[in-house]
């Protein structure tokens, strides 16, 4: 019988779960809860598990805390979504996500997030873009962190639960459709470890860092996306990403729509307020796809203004004539951001932007109820479930509104965490390793091979290479003669990347190797996006094709599946639950 590897740490828990933000938090959280303490939670986080790109979540939370007012209701919401989504969202999962959203925010609200409340102690609303009404509940411009910390401080109320920092899952271990487990490397120690578990929760995140100006951290690189696509698993419209219209120039960091819900504009060269031209009711306020575009396309008009040190083009967000006194209660952290960077008070000047890789709408294909799919039929993975924009359970569609994603990384974090702990109590006993043993040892001795060699080639060159591939070919205007350079170039990255070589060798806190473990990632990852984006020929929410500028329901309302081969991804469909709202024209 074969044995695990010297090479490789066995650790045995009852729920495993990848990706420490809020998605993952919430998991855990709720899994600790609901099975009072009685499992043993691992939850594994590649970073120390407060930096994940959760904390960076400025803007706020959305839903619908006070029916009736303004005319607001869940239903609206719902259809604010949908349409939002340009149609391609699920619909049942959107009606999950309105219903459930209050729960969720009132819970956090009891764990101790300060959301910002009026004089009265009534929390605030603030406005967002694609939404009819203003439902985004907010923590000043710094939301995420405080919903992390909240989580994270009542995580450590529960001796159950064990936070691995700086572990970087590197391999998802199936037997026969069924999960089993998570090969780790432990980053501080050097190592490897075997997370095996009666359940198991992937929730990190999306996979932005693909591109060179992105508002994510540079940990925004997919992993667990990776994992699962690596493992045969199907990903789910990765064709979409979304560019938020206001990147910092030069850096990129995330400047939130906040900023425009409390009254910012956007201005061009000729300081006007261009959105008009655009989406004249709701100006500032579209939806992040439609502004994406217009600031393109002034900027293309030459109505941008150019940026002397970096020579970026770009347009100006204005929050001059909200005063100083609201951006220090409501944009504290913009400010901040804006003065440290530029040196610019924002309550003084106007602000350099252009869009921005943000968010990623596709990821592991799973079901409403979050369980990861083994393939394009209705079979799921026994025992593994998929939270947060690592997952397309399909909420956002083709296009997420504003703040919709934190409550979609609550909610189906609490869900999966419910499921995860309910069959982990059912299952009286931890499988043993028979029939997984070598395919765990396999993935220990790809990794240990690949951080040996001594190859050609500098993973950061590849990765400077895929940000200027899709950067330049895969953005906010597609063609497909770009796509096909793309898609070219990314199979020749591939092609280049068993040769790369990992300088360094040492085991301690090795970042070499976590970078060149990621980029690997990436390249497969922006593959997929490439791919979908070729055979998707019509324009629709975020994927916006020249040659093919209209929405073609008759040809393309499903969604996207890409399945990994040993070169191109190959693609299938899946169709779109409509249940209340059929498509219609999307104006603004």
């Amino acid at each position: 019988m074969p044995t695990l590897s010297k090479n490789v740490e066995l650790q045995e828990f009852d729920v495993v779960i990848v990706g420490s933000g809020l998605a993952g938090m919430r998991a855990a959280l709720q899994a600790a809860r609901s099975s009072g303490g009685k499992l043993r939670i691992a939850l594994l986080s590649k970073l120390h598990a407060m930096r994940s790109h959760s904390v960076s979540a400025e803007g706020g939370i959305s839903g619908v805390l006070y029916p009736g007012e303004a005319n607001d209701s869940i239903e609206l919401h719902a259809f604010d979504t949908v349409k939002g989504g340009d149609y391609l969202g699920d619909q049942p999962a959107i009606e999950i996500l309105v219903n459930e959203a209050p729960r969720e925010i009132r819970f956090l609200d009891h764990l101790g997030t300060p959301w910002n409340r009026n004089e009265n102690g009534r929390i605030v609303l603030r406005a967002f873009g694609g939404m009819t009404v203003p439902r985004t509940v907010f923590a000043a411009d710094k939301t995420g962190f405080f919903m992390l910390h909240a989580l994270y401080d009542n995580l450590l109320s529960f001796p159950s639960v064990v936070i691995f920092h700086e572990h970087y899952a590197t391999d998802l271990i199936l037997q026969d459709g069924e999960f089993r487990g998570f090969l780790a490397l432990d980053l501080a120690r050097g190592g490897l470890k075997f997370f095996a578990g009666k359940s198991g929760i992937i929730a990190t995140g999306g996979f932005a860092r693909i591109y060179g100006f992105t508002t994510t951290a540079y940990s925004s690189t997919g992993d667990g996306i990776a994992l699962a696509y690596k493992a045969g698993l199907p990903l789910k419209d990765m064709e979409f990403i979304q560019f938020h219209p206001t990147g910092l120039i030069p850096t990129g960091v995330l400047i939130t729509e906040a900023v425009r819900g409390e009254g910012g504009y956007l201005l061009n060269s000729e300081n006007k307020r261009f959105m008009e031209d655009y989406a004249r009711e709701r100006m500032e306020l579209a939806p992040r796809d439609i502004i994406a575009r217009a600031m393109i396309t002034e900027l293309n008009a030459g109505r941008g203004l150019l940026h002397e040190v970096s020579g970026m083009r770009h347009l100006l967000l204005d929050m001059r004539h909200l005063g100083e006194e609201k951006i220090d209660e409501r944009l504290p952290m913009i400010k901040e951001l804006t003065m440290k960077i530029l040196g610019i008070n924002p309550a003084h000047e106007p602000i350099p932007v252009r869009p921005s890789a943000h968010y990623t709408m596709g990821g592991i294909h799973e079901n409403i109820d979050g369980e990861v799919m083994g393939d394009d039929t209705s079979r799921p993975v026994h025992g593994l479930w998929a939270a947060g924009e690592c997952g397309c359970v399909s909420v956002h569609g083709a296009n997420r509104l504003g703040s919709n994603s934190l409550s979609h990384c609550i909610i189906w974090g609490r869900m999966t965490g419910e499921a995860a702990q309910k069959k982990a109590l059912e299952t009286r006993a931890l499988p043993g390793l028979d029939g997984v043993t070598d395919q765990i040892n396999e993935a220990a001795h790809r990794v240990e091979t690949l951080k040996a060699q001594d190859g050609t080639e500098d993973p950061y060159q590849l990765r400077k290479e895929l940000w200027e591939t899709m950067d330049a070919f895969v953005h906010v205007y597609r063609r497909t003669s770009d796509l096909e350079k793309a898609r070219m170039k990314l199979a020749e990255l591939r092609g280049r990347y068993p040769g790369i070589r990992v300088k360094d060798k040492t085991d301690v806190f090795n970042t070499n190797f976590r970078d060149a473990l990621e980029i690997g990632n990436m390249i497969e990852i922006a593959q997929t996006v490439v791919e979908g984006a070729m055979q998707r020929k019509e324009s629709r929410g975020s994927h916006f094709m020249v040659e093919y500028p209209k929405r073609d329901d008759a040809g393309f309302l499903a969604h996207t599946l890409a399945y990994r081969t040993g070169s191109f991804p190959r693609l299938s469909r899946a169709p779109v639950a409509i249940t209340k709202w059929q498509p219609m024209e999307r104006k603004y």
